[in-house]
């Protein structure tokens, strides 16, 4: 019983098998096969991040439709892939197709090495497969940002770290690399020596193609690192707004530049300023650890009269002032009080509103006439008064002698 079942067994394998064999039957002969114009028997070398263009020739030994061709390369740790729309194809004729290819990157710890290429052409059940060598190696010149970190939040005023780690992923070492950390938003910049990279970390026991993947002398320092990280720092302005910015770190040498851009966020509790207007009150806000004097000029504006407490104002460090602000107007208006550094530069416009109902105080004349009016009508009383008041007879009494 056993065996007439291992023999069923094995009758099903070979059927599937050959079903397999049936329905993958080859499709064409690959005549061609180039990347970026260099034929696969010549032996092309390809870089790593670049983009390729392989170019697939093959004789079509079917007629058959839906037919595409995939090309990929096969890397250690990563694999890239490209396809064709699908076409169909007659018996006897040639077909050329090109696709593009983003080269991986795979050599960490190798300036050269090997990566596989494998081209398919299938379809309507058809099939042809076949695979090449080629010889894969590092871009000449590559200082590659590994990272960039920052606060998840930064305070106006503050002095912030930006943290960067860098590599040299490229063929060849890199001298005198400076790393720039900025803000263009807010015209921040600050620059920093990085100092020296190799390309690959060695041991001087060991020979070139041990260190390097490739047959080249070259010195070798146990000390030489390709890795480096550094920390530089950004002054925020006091007068910062509140908001998310783009912060771009550049690295550059003689032979490359590269960039990065992560986003910071900064927050400024005076989102509105330094110069907060409350009624008739000019709060002046000083956040920073320094004196700051600033000088007060209302700007003339008709039918306005404005009077300041203090036209000249030193604010200490870390506290705020008020100062009053007095303003006479007919009806309603806005006027502006422009404020000055100490330096003459304008700081800030700061508007206010002036309301005749509330705000207008009695002109001197109005008051003056309305005094002396009333001192007038006072005095008149009076005289009516006098004069309406009738003397007193005298009566004279009997002499008698």
């Amino acid at each position: 019983m056993e065996k007439k079942f291992l023999v069923s067994f094995l009758l099903a394998v070979s059927v599937l098998l050959l079903a397999v064999n049936v329905s993958a039957a080859p499709l064409a002969t690959i005549t061609n096969v180039e990347v970026d114009g260099v034929n696969v028997a010549s032996n092309p070398a390809i870089v790593v991040g670049e983009t390729v263009i392989v170019r697939v020739d093959f004789n079509s030994s079917v007629n058959a439709s839906d037919i595409t061709i995939e090309v990929e390369l096969e890397g250690d740790k990563k694999d890239v892939r490209a396809e064709t729309r699908a076409f169909d194809v007659e018996t006897g004729f040639e077909y050329s197709k090109s696709l593009k290819l983003e080269v991986p990157f795979d050599l960490k710890d190798t300036l050269s090495g090997t990566v596989t290429l494998n081209v398919d052409v299938s379809g309507d059940g058809y099939k042809t497969s076949t695979s090449y060598t080629l010889r894969l190696q590092r871009t000449s010149f590559d200082a590659s940002i590994m990272s960039v970190n920052v606060p998840q939040t930064a305070d106006a005023g503050e002095l912030f770290p930006v943290d960067v780690v860098l590599k040299n992923l490229g063929y060849n070492n890199l001298d005198d690399v400076y790393v720039t950390a900025s803000i263009p938003a807010l015209g921040l910049q600050r620059t920093s020596f990085f100092g020296d990279l190799v390309a690959l970390e060695c041991d001087e026991d060991s020979t070139a193609v041990e260190n390097y993947g490739v047959n080249v002398s070259r010195k070798c320092n146990e000390d030489d690192e390709d890795t480096v990280s550094g920390r530089l720092f950004l002054q925020l302005p006091w007068d910062v707004e509140s908001g998310v910015y783009a912060l771009e770190v550049s690295v550059e040498n003689d032979d490359t530049v590269s960039t990065k851009t992560v986003q910071v966020a900064v927050k400024n509790a005076f989102s509105s300023g330094n110069f907060i207007v409350s009624g008739n009150q000019l709060l002046i806000v000083n956040p920073t650890n320094d004196v700051v004097v600033y000088r007060l000029v209302p700007e003339a504006t008709s039918g306005v009269s404005v009077r300041l407490s203090d036209s000249l104002v030193a604010v200490p460090a870390g506290s705020s002032k008020n100062v009053m602000v007095e303003a006479n107007a007919a009806d309603t208006q806005t006027y502006v009080v422009n404020v000055f550094s100490a330096d003459g530069s304008l700081i800030d416009k700061v508007t206010f509103t002036a309301t005749g109902s509330s705000d207008t105080a009695t002109s001197p004349v109005v008051v003056l006439t309305v005094v002396l009016a009333i001192i007038f009508i006072v005095l008149l009383v009076v005289l009516i008064v006098l004069v309406g008041k009738k003397p007193e007879k005298e009566e004279f009494g009997e002499s008698y002698y």
